[in-house]
């Protein structure tokens, strides 16, 4: 068991009361992390303790701050397998699945560090005589991050790194899910020297999640606030901070189609659906939930699916190295298969999986003829299922591709990549790929969705508009001429 403090001003601290909260292994039930259960009082202290640390950090050079962020990456990767056991005790999810996020964090720091030189503004032309005038970009000031569960490392270091970058200080609000792997990237960053205050973590109560956001977004010191997690409370997010006019960025749920054309290679559009589909048991934003494919090659793409699917290692994490191991809670278990039920009782077919999981390990599901009436086909399923509807022609895939409220990542595969192209212009997603999976990061990206996927884009220098303010300021060279 693991049991962890808040991280404020760059000391461990208890909340107050030494308040605590239990957080229980998915496949076990035993209690993974003991974590402190902050107050709002606890929470203001963190956002003060970011505000007296920003002067510092934010006066200093570009390449020093590489230089810690780089040295945060070299930690962050040498404690690999501490974050992947963490990970796999608080949410069931493979030493894969854990590896892999540190390999992506890291290459976050390292990327976010690329970008302290790459804050640039420019020269505007002004109609004044003598005017010089620029658009200059600096940090705001306190950015709090919300990071969620699923990608836990990835995410919640994304939440913070090129803010960093930015000259920006930071507020890190642990998952209630994750405690001990949030905690741990805000002990490797204050190991990495970056200063008292830079990096706070804050971990809390289930039922005051709400109560610490709002205190948080309310405090005057906080300046930007980015949210990784599902629509519904993306929704609550952007609502605080319309409140107090802070801008948000949100990168929320989705239902990420992938199109199958009939002049697609079937083996390669087979590939990329078993990983987006079932990578981290279909717990990722970008999942593959919905397969659309030309009804002249849909028997033999669920086939040759439906063959790799049941062959795919699942088992206990804890006991050796599965592609699929437990999924988050019994919830996520119930949630895939009412949906699955709801399906097939409107007509759609099982071709694989279904049947009882055990306990929270879940083996991978296909189910084939999923209609637009039909739930599985609305609703995110976070879990590992993939559903496939037949259409008659690219227009239509594009129009049922389309038929969602989410809009985060998708895919097409066709030969023809003119054709592809073009189609992949008129699907509505923040992202999409040709011939590729739908689960696709990379740190220097422009990361985000459309419709209720939220708005905003991380990485790259995308995500440097979003954590600095561009100022204009000017300065007048010659004697300035005035009407009176």
């Amino acid at each position: 068991m693991e049991t962890i403090t808040l991280l404020i001003a760059g000391r461990d601290v208890p909340a107050s009361g030494s308040a605590t909260f239990n957080r229980l292994n998915p496949i076990s039930g035993e209690v993974a992390t003991r974590a402190a259960a902050a107050s709002v009082a606890d929470a203001r202290a963190a956002a003060d303790a970011a505000a007296a640390a920003f002067p510092k950090w934010s006066a200093i050079g570009p390449s020093e701050r590489r230089a810690r962020l780089n040295k945060a990456a070299d930690l962050l990767e040498s404690r690999a397998a501490q974050f992947a056991s963490i990970l796999t005790t608080e949410t069931g999810a493979t030493g894969g699945w854990g590896h892999f996020n540190v390999h992506l964090a890291a290459n976050m720091l390292r990327e976010a560090g690329s970008m302290t030189t790459q804050i640039s503004g420019e020269v505007v032309p002004s109609d004044v005589p003598g005017s010089l005038a620029m658009a200059l970009r600096q940090p705001v000031g306190v950015v709090l991050g919300i990071a969620p569960w699923n990608a836990p490392i990835i995410l919640g270091v994304r939440a913070i790194a090129l803010p960093l970058a930015c000259g920006n200080t930071v507020i890190l609000k642990a998952s209630e899910v994750c405690p001990a792997t949030h905690r741990l990237i805000g002990a490797v960053l204050n190991e990495a020297g970056l200063g008292e205050g830079v990096v706070n973590v804050v971990t809390h109560d289930p039922k005051d999640a709400e109560t610490l956001a709002d205190a948080l977004i309310a405090h005057p010191a906080v300046k930007r606030i980015n949210f990784t997690g599902s629509t519904r409370v993306g929704r609550i997010i952007a609502m605080l901070g319309a409140r107090h006019l802070k801008p948000v960025l949100l990168e929320l749920g989705g239902k990420a189609p992938l199109i199958v054309l009939d002049d697609a290679d079937l083996d390669a559009a087979v590939d990329a659906t078993v990983f987006g589909a079932f990578a981290n048991s279909g717990q990722i934003c970008m999942s593959t939930e919905r397969v659309i494919v030309d009804e002249k090659v849909a028997d033999q793409f669920g086939a040759k699916l439906a063959k790799r699917v049941a062959a795919l290692p699942v088992g206990d994490p804890r006991k050796g190295d599965f592609v699929l191991g437990s999924v988050v809670g019994r919830p996520t278990v119930e949630r895939v298969q009412q949906l699955v039920r709801d399906a097939v009782g409107k007509g759609a077919k099982v071709l694989c999986g279904g049947e009882s999981a055990d306990g929270t390990i879940m083996k991978g599901i296909v189910v084939d003829k999923v209609t637009p009436d039909m739930s599985l086909f609305r609703e995110e399923s976070f879990g590992p299922q993939v559903s496939i509807t037949r259409v008659k022609s690219a227009e239509e895939a594009v129009t049922v591709a389309n038929d969602t409220e989410y809009g985060l990542s998708a895919a097409l595969f066709s030969r023809d990549i003119a054709k592809a192209i073009e189609l992949a212009k008129r699907i509505e997603s923040g992202i999409c790929h040709i011939n590729g999976p739908t689960v696709h990061d990379e740190a220097q990206m422009p990361f985000g969705g459309v419709k209720a996927s939220g708005y905003g884009r991380f990485g790259g220098k995308a995500g440097i508009n979003e954590f600095t303010e561009l100022r204009w300021i000017t300065i007048q060279t010659t004697p300035r001429h005035y009407p009176f």
